[in-house]
């Protein structure tokens, strides 16, 4: 009878329990403490924007400073037309006439530009406007305009187009590209594949990309900013919403980005841009001379301790290094007291040069460092290809 009532009571007891340890789960769990399993417990932050200060960050104000400045620049050019062998038959000339011809057909691309002047001047890349007769600039707003170019650089890929406006456009402002930093955020600005202005956002990648074959002259910054076809031309900003630099190009198999884009700094893009609103083209400093890498293998035989340097591997006949005593075989090692890495950093160190300037060349010649003094000359321009 005793164990009847021990066992009435903990019955009693366990229900009890069972009851409590339910109204309290359902109630305030919180008393419970942390079991490990069961309920996850999350944290959910309220509602609306992210404060000030917060890990949350949005680039909305970088967008709404830098969009207005970004273009889209459609361009079309007419098409030469084969003429038909027909056109000779005296039977087919009877019939149809001597006036008989073919419409002819115009082809059209797109890119991107950024307002560089509230007077109308718009930078974009040479390649987006080459050989178009007939060119067009969209604005942010939706009005469009038609546009002339001013002049362009097809060894930097820049160009310079001039719209009228009826009133002061909005212009991009630059930024100082000599802080940019390999890991800072940027924002892309373009027209891709023509669907309308689109950002896109990344990193900074690589900065001073060269010898990729795209320009003459390749100081590119790297970015994983989706850049596909229609940005060229647009541009690269800061957070704060400040150009960096220009779209150019992008490394694809498959005409698509694959995160590995290029830019050209802002401020390569304004000292062209400067020259061609100034005079229409720009002037380069040339000395005269073909270079190639130096390989460990020459440096060793030119006895050199690096493969820091260009080797000259021939001189213009009477051009100004060739008036100066340079000659093939000597390794440039530094142009106006700036040392010289390899091929690439001479060329931008002697077109950096003004014309009619005098500068130092120092060089390694059988086993001695000696210097020239060279009259810088006028680099040719570029043949325009048709």
């Amino acid at each position: 009878m005793n164990l009847r009532k021990l066992w009435l009571v903990f019955a009693q007891w366990v229900t009890v329990s069972l009851a409590v340890l339910f109204v309290v789960q359902t109630l305030r769990p919180e008393w419970l403490g942390d079991r490990g399993l069961g309920t996850v417990v999350v944290s959910q932050a309220p509602s609306g924007p992210a404060p000030a200060g917060g890990k949350a960050q949005s680039y909305s104000d970088a967008v709404r400073r830098a969009m207005p400045a970004v273009v889209n620049v459609f361009t079309s050019k007419e098409l030469p037309q084969p003429r038909s062998p027909f056109l000779d038959d005296p039977l087919f000339r009877r019939f149809f006439g001597d006036n008989f011809d073919t419409a002819p057909q115009r082809a059209t691309s797109l890119g991107s530009g950024v307002i560089v002047s509230p007077k109308g001047y718009v930078l974009t890349n040479n390649h987006v406007i080459e050989s178009a007769d007939q060119i067009e600039v969209a604005f942010a707003d939706g009005h469009s305009l038609k546009a002339h170019v001013v002049g362009s650089d097809p060894e930097s890929d820049l160009a310079v187009l001039k719209v009228d406006p009826p009133q002061p456009l909005p212009a991009i402002t630059f930024g100082a590209d000599e802080g940019v930093r390999i890991g800072d955020v940027v924002l892309a600005i373009g027209n891709p594949f023509g669907v309308g202005q689109t950002v896109t956002m990344g990193i900074v990648s690589a900065l001073g990309r060269s010898r990729l074959g795209i320009n003459t002259f390749e100081n590119f910054i790297q970015t994983d900013a989706a850049i596909n076809p229609g940005n060229s031309g647009g541009a690269l900003v800061d957070t704060n919403g400040n150009l960096i630099g220009v779209n150019t190009a992008i490394y694809s198999r498959s005409g698509g980005s694959l995160g590995i884009g290029f830019a050209i700094p802002a401020s390569i893009a304004r000292q062209v841009m400067e020259q061609i609103i100034e005079s229409g083209t720009v002037t380069r400093g040339f000395i005269g001379v073909e270079a190639q890498e130096i390989t460990p293998e020459l440096a060793e035989s030119f006895g050199l301790k690096s493969t820091d340097g260009a080797l000259i591997a021939g001189v213009q006949r009477g051009g100004p290094a060739d008036r100066a005593g340079v000659r093939p075989n000597d390794v440039l090692l530094a142009v106006g007291g700036k040392p010289v890495a390899d091929p690439q950093s001479m060329l931008n160190a002697v077109a950096a040069l003004k014309p009619g300037t005098k500068t130092q060349l120092k060089l390694r010649r059988e086993q001695k460092d000696i210097e020239v003094e060279v009259v810088v000359g006028r680099r040719p321009t570029a043949p325009r290809p048709r």
